[in-house]
């Protein structure tokens, strides 16, 4: 009985995923938001091996950044744009939104990830935070070399960025990227279920007992 209310919840949930992810693309057709403004800073682009690595260096490049004193405004703001552009790409949770080219969130997380580049290479020239942000960059590229990623590239590549541009997720292609869509269809079964367990906790106890 309870697995026969579970699969029609699953079942509405995948849909809802599917049809959501469909009207968002609709309304978001460009990826980039504002009609693709230029009037902020420019932001270097980052090849495919590096993201794989800034990636993972990216909370210990953000923390230091944080904390940075003597800043100027020109790093206040990619610092900013870094982390509202973390959020819009669902603050990297989404599979294969770094390593894979054809994810709906891999322009998305290009974004991020070059604009975290330009936070380190910036502290690099800090004179409290040279030191820390010199540590990471060569670590940054022994791993690259380690890897063999200092060559890989993807269509993102050579893609530069501007912080009065936001870039959004590709969601009108989440459906057709299994990996995508099988993430969001499981975030939305749990709400849907988790939504279902509190609407049987709250029902009247009358009405649970018939």
């Amino acid at each position: 009985m309870k697995s026969s209310r579970t699969i029609p919840l699953l079942s509405t949930a995948f849909v809802g995923v599917a049809f959501s992810c469909v009207v968002a693309g609709n309304a978001f057709a460009h990826s980039r938001s504002g009609g693709g403004s230029h009037a902020g800073l420019d932001i270097p682009e980052i090849s495919h091996g590096e993201m794989a690595v800034i990636s993972d260096y990216r909370s210990g490049i953000i923390d230091l950044a944080s904390q940075a004193v003597d800043t100027n405004e020109r790093f206040r703001r990619v610092l900013n744009y870094a982390e509202i552009q973390y959020s819009y790409c669902l603050w990297g949770r989404m599979p294969g939104s770094v390593t894979d080219e054809e994810s709906p969130f891999n322009q998305c997380a290009h974004a991020y990830l070059a604009a975290t580049k330009a936070v380190l290479f910036s502290m690099r020239e800090m004179p409290r935070e040279s030191a820390a942000a010199g540590e990471i960059i060569s670590a940054v590229d022994a791993d690259m070399v380690r890897r063999g990623l200092a060559l890989v590239t993807c269509r993102f590549s050579g893609e530069a960025f501007n912080t009065a541009d936001v870039v959004k997720p590709h969601w009108s292609k989440v459906p057709l990227h299994p990996a995508s869509m099988a993430s969001l269809t499981g975030l939305a079964a749990l709400f849907g279920v988790g939504f279902y367990a509190l609407r049987r906790l709250l029902r009247p106890e009358a009405q649970s007992s018939e």
